[in-house]
């Protein structure tokens, strides 16, 4: 099975990730998330996919997540895939998906679950 990674180039996290999945002898396919951002199915089957559900998908840190009122828990997961839609910046890293799941690595030992 394929290995994808849902890559910011300019995060050191999601740069290290890479590295070490590559310095495993693993070319991954690389998803540059801000040129090209998933599609609403694809950001659902990652929320289902890595259990974090649609709101752990968000990051805050860096992005316009408090601004957009995105902390409010009454919002929809439909609302917040619309935020995710229109700022892919939203959208938490490193996600990878493996041959054994699909996880948010942070920590860096994550990446063991999934490769």
């Amino acid at each position: 099975m394929p290995v994808t990674i849902y890559h910011l180039p300019r995060c050191s996290t999601s740069r290290n990730v890479l590295a070490e999945i590559r310095s495993r002898g693993i070319e991954p396919e690389v998803i540059e998330y801000l040129k090209t951002p998933p599609l609403r199915a694809d950001l659902l089957r990652l929320a289902k996919d890595s259990g974090l559900g649609v709101r752990g998908l968000l990051r805050q840190k860096g992005t316009p997540y408090y601004e957009l009122g995105l902390g409010d828990p009454t919002l929809t997961d439909a609302q917040l895939l619309d935020a995710i839609e229109a700022h892919p910046v939203l959208l938490n890293r490193p996600i990878v998906v493996g041959p054994r799941g699909t996880r948010l690595i942070r920590p860096m030992e994550l990446l063991d679950e999934v490769l």
